[in-house]
């Protein structure tokens, strides 16, 4: 899980996927988190991104330091405990004008039963599940 994290912090911009009906949305994000044991992402409970997790919860991230790339799959669980919006908005602080840890919007997810593989053009993938 470190790796992923290390790997995706270094990226700074990663992709998000998720499915609305039967129709793919990808966006850039920013926020990764290690936080209790858990690799967490952060988005506002009122954006779209928020309502297509709650549907189905099955996403995936891609991102590419230049060299080698990576892609997550996982399931976004939401976590709703005060400690972990409060850890998101210690380790990005840019966050604190837009969110706050008890504003009813910040909404912060873990991954959970994640595959992640990096890849580079050369040699098979390195395969991390956590």
């Amino acid at each position: 899980m470190q790796e992923v994290y290390d790997f995706l912090k270094k990226c700074g911009t990663y992709y998000l996927a998720t499915a609305e009906s039967d129709q793919p949305r990808v966006r850039p994000f920013g926020t990764i988190d290690l936080f209790d044991g858990k690799l967490y992402i952060q988005t506002g409970k009122n954006k779209d991104v928020s309502k297509q997790i709650a549907a189905n919860p099955k996403i995936e991230i891609c991102a590419s330091d230049g060299g080698s790339w990576i892609r997550v799959k996982a399931n976004a669980i939401d976590d709703d405990s005060l400690k972990a919006r409060q850890h998101m908005l210690d380790s990005y602080p840019m966050l604190q004008g837009r969110y706050s840890a008890d504003d009813g919007n910040m909404q912060v997810l873990y991954l959970k039963d994640a595959v992640a593989a990096i890849y580079s053009f050369v040699g098979e993938p390195k395969v991390i599940r956590f």
